[in-house]
């Protein structure tokens, strides 16, 4: 911990949050929302550091002043503790630090006197007072100033929202209480991840929410009452796919600009709104693109023109030693490996057999029972290599069946192949083959947000380049998601003859083709499903990520046992 010098900021959020601080800190994990955008432009005037600190007059600075200095960085190597206090307030050997906050200050309810009624009356306010967090904090400035050989007899605290300074006493209580807090924190960034709050009412504005997920795992723990409704049931952010041959992407300011090979404009995105690219063939990145979207946190995938996923450029903040270790160690062990095998799998048979009844009317019964049998068995099979064996029954049963779905006529050449992957033979072939490609990508960049290493995984046989854990988190919604697809596509006439390519090689989109599977795509993971053990709704790829998130938890330890969305 020696080299380690702690953030008076996010000290200070380890008295609000343990676990919100062990994000930040531990894990590097920094989500902009509203009410930080707000804190930032509070601080853009006072965050500029100073050149000269004390007051001009007509004559020049003023030494009988205080001198004001904007962003002061102090670093003490004895507590392992750095800070940039927003302002200090120099004269002499005397020293004020000044903090601001976007917000307004505490308030607290006062009891009216016993012989009011108050019945019509609204309880009386006390004074307003600092929070308790901003009181830590302005204490560990104070610390520091202390050790630079100033005397800190009081701090203030400017709250913008009221245009407000509070006045704090520095005294050797706070000081003791604020070297307690980083004591704590630092227990809290060695040990394992705290727990979360529970059905706290701060965790409605936290921008960590769908990281932290307080509700579900302490509904996981606990299923006292459902989560609630947090989430917003889907994003609004973009998720961009580049197939054209030869255009280029660059940045311009905050905005990602997409040229074709003329140097024409196509389309500018703005880079607050992206949340996730991909490259097909022939596309050029420039390295400013690269170094742009890294800095915001956004991965980028590089496919073939078939869909095979060649490389992921991955920003290091998605990397978590904590949950790396937790999942080599727990996929070591055999039992925790077919535990999640279980669950998997089980999910995806329930779910295939759920595709079937609802768009085969004819579907036989005892095909029905066979696969509802096998999601039955695949949920305590004692073995994986046996589960394996029931899962591949079931896929047989259900491809068996699944060219009956179609009501265009390329149902019969499906019928003809059966399954194939390598080459596809046929145009449904050849959708799922992609569909499934897309959403293995889908799952890697939903295991790298949750800090997952994707190619250690429990089901799948984990060998280089393999991304054996996506594999396994993508089983459950292979017919949720990339079947659908492949039924909804055809029988709308979406996918038309015109839009594939027979070689030798076998059957490909091409360009027309992808470009419309790449909208049939995006409006199936768009479309919201309500989450049988939560409650509430959430789009598919929300439900991925979800998922991908809640294996991180089970992995550490903060929930005991795992379940996969089933549609009925």
């Amino acid at each position: 911990m020696d080299e380690y010098l702690w953030p008076t900021r996010h000290v200070a959020e380890y008295a609000y949050c343990p676990r919100l601080f062990y994000f930040m800190e531990v894990e590097g994990i920094h989500l902009p929302n509203a009410d930080t955008e707000k804190g930032q432009a509070v601080h853009r005037r006072v965050d500029r550091p100073s050149h000269n600190g004390h007051p001009e007059t007509a004559e020049g600075p003023d030494p009988q002043k205080p001198a004001t200095v904007r962003s002061l960085t102090l670093t003490s190597q004895k507590l392992n503790l750095t800070a940039t206090l927003d302002l200090a307030e120099l004269s002499g050997s005397d020293a004020v630090p000044v903090e601001y906050r976007k917000g307004r200050p505490q308030y607290k309810t006062l009891a009216p006197p016993p012989d009011d009624p108050g019945e019509a009356q609204d309880p009386p306010l006390a004074p307003a007072i600092p929070w308790p967090t901003d009181r830590v904090q302005l204490a560990l400035q104070a610390i520091l100033l202390e050790e630079a050989g100033y005397q800190v007899p009081r701090g203030v605290i400017y709250y913008a929202a009221e245009k407000r300074r509070l006045d704090v006493p520095i005294d050797d209580a706070l000081k003791a209480e604020a070297l307690q807090t980083l004591s704590a924190a630092r227990t809290c960034a060695t040990g394992p991840r705290p727990a979360p709050l529970v059905h706290d009412a701060r965790c409605l504005r936290c921008s960590l929410q769908p990281v932290c997920l307080p509700d579900e795992v302490h509904f996981a723990r606990e299923p006292d009452e459902p989560p609630r409704r947090i989430w917003p049931p889907r994003d609004d952010a973009i998720h961009l796919v580049a197939q054209q041959e030869g255009i280029k992407i660059g940045v311009r300011g905050q905005g990602m600009r997409i040229t074709d090979t003329d140097g024409k404009l196509v389309r500018e995105v703005p880079l607050a709104n992206l949340e996730s690219l991909a490259v097909l063939g022939g596309v050029q990145v420039s390295t400013q693109a690269l170094a742009a979207l890294a800095d915001k946190g956004i991965p980028i995938a590089y496919l073939s023109a078939a869909g095979r996923l060649i490389a992921m450029v991955d920003p290091l903040d998605s990397v978590s030693a904590h949950i790396r270790k937790a999942q080599v160690r727990r996929f070591d062990d055999p039992a925790a490996a077919l535990e999640l095998s279980r669950t998997l799998v089980a999910a995806k048979i329930a779910n295939q057999r759920t595709l079937l009844m609802r768009n085969y009317a004819d579907l036989p019964q005892q095909a029905s029972a066979d696969l509802a049998d096998l999601s039955r068995r695949s949920a305590v099979c004692p073995q994986v290599d046996q589960l394996r064996g029931l899962e591949g029954q079931a896929a047989a049963i259900y491809f068996s069946h699944f060219s009956a779905i179609f009501k265009s006529p390329f149902k019969e050449l499906f019928d003809a192949n059966g399954r194939q992957r390598r080459p596809p033979p046929d145009p449904v072939n050849s959708i799922l083959s992609f569909a499934y490609t897309m959403l293995a990508n889908d799952c890697i960049s939903a295991l790298r947000l949750a800090r997952l290493e994707p190619t250690i995984g429990a089901f799948h046989v984990s060998r280089p380049g393999r991304p054996a854990l996506a594999l396994d988190l993508m089983e459950p919604f292979r017919p949720l998601i990339a079947d659908s697809v492949a039924i909804s596509g055809f029988n709308r006439g979406e996918f038309v003859e015109g839009y594939f390519d027979r070689t030798a090689a076998g059957c490909a989109m091409t360009d027309a083709g992808r470009k419309t599977f790449f909208g049939v795509y995006g409006r199936r993971m768009d479309t919201e499903v309500t989450h049988p053990a939560y409650g509430y709704r959430l789009s598919y790829r929300r439900t991925l990520m979800l998922h991908a998130r809640m294996i991180a938890a089970w992995l550490i330890g903060d929930v005991a046992n795992l379940s996969f969305l089933t549609t009925r």
